[in-house]
């Protein structure tokens, strides 16, 4: 089932790796954002979309990995967008995310996975300002809903996920800085935030977000152990190893 945790926004959490899928309401419908991550989650959430008794207009994907590329026909065959470098990488590697999807969840329907457009410069749809940056993965984007004290952070300030930088492009450590400086100053404004994956964090809880991935970068970036109590989940410590590694090859 989804909960309405800001007027007009509602959350979907999956089982899995705590997914969360956000629809929104926008002028005349509804935008689905990442949405996820079983066949028979993407079943329910139609069901639930259907008692909002509003239509869906079109869907968002905040980045181009393989569990924010998914939907389902019952949304409607509607544009699905993401930023331009999310649409073009999304595209690009198409088959390995339909791969992806296929190893990792069941009933999922693959024709449908990674189908982006890149958002129009108006955003239209899409309520709200996209706050695009490069950390995590190419063209990822948060999406800033102002008006209703609320910020989808994409696979950002997660309260289970460490910061995870992209083995496959130097420079993450800078990216990530920027990232929290431009999330960090949309938090402040802020009651609520989404994250891809975790629970939802309201009041002082967000500050709390971004203030813990700092920590965690900056101890990337000194070399030290962060102490972080994400890092007590063993299945997060070769992600935390690669971290490592990316940074201190970058120090060179």
């Amino acid at each position: 089932m989804i909960d309405e945790v800001a007027d007009g926004v509602w959350v979907h959490q999956s089982a899995w790796v705590w997914s969360n899928t956000t629809v929104v309401r926008a002028e005349g419908g509804l935008v689905v954002v990442d949405p996820g991550i079983e066949g028979a989650e993407l079943e329910q959430l139609a069901d639930d979309l259907d008692r909002l008794g509003l239509p869906v207009l079109a869907g968002f994907s905040t980045h181009p990995h393989w569990d924010h590329l998914l939907w389902h026909p019952r949304f409607g065959d509607v544009p699905r967008y993401g930023t331009a470098e999310n649409a073009r990488t999304a595209g690009a590697a198409r088959e390995r995310a339909r791969e992806a999807a296929a190893e990792s969840a069941s009933g999922i329907p693959l024709e449908l996975v990674a189908l982006l457009s890149p958002l129009p410069p108006d955003g239209g749809p899409v309520p709200g300002e996209v706050l695009e940056h490069e950390a995590h993965a190419v063209g990822h984007a948060a999406l800033l809903l102002a008006d209703r004290g609320v910020l989808l952070a994409g696979d950002m300030l997660s309260d289970v996920l460490v910061p995870m930088l992209d083995g496959a492009r130097p420079g993450q450590l800078p990216a990530y800085e920027a990232a929290l400086d431009l999330l960090g100053e949309a938090a402040t404004g802020v009651d609520v935030l989404v994250p891809g994956h975790g629970a939802v964090a309201r009041g002082t809880e967000v500050a709390a977000r971004v203030a813990a991935d700092r920590a965690y970068v900056d101890a990337l970036r000194s070399d030290v152990e962060p102490g972080d109590p994400r890092l007590e989940q063993d299945w997060l410590a070769g992600i935390h190893r690669a971290n490592q590694e990316q940074a201190r090859q970058a120090a060179g």
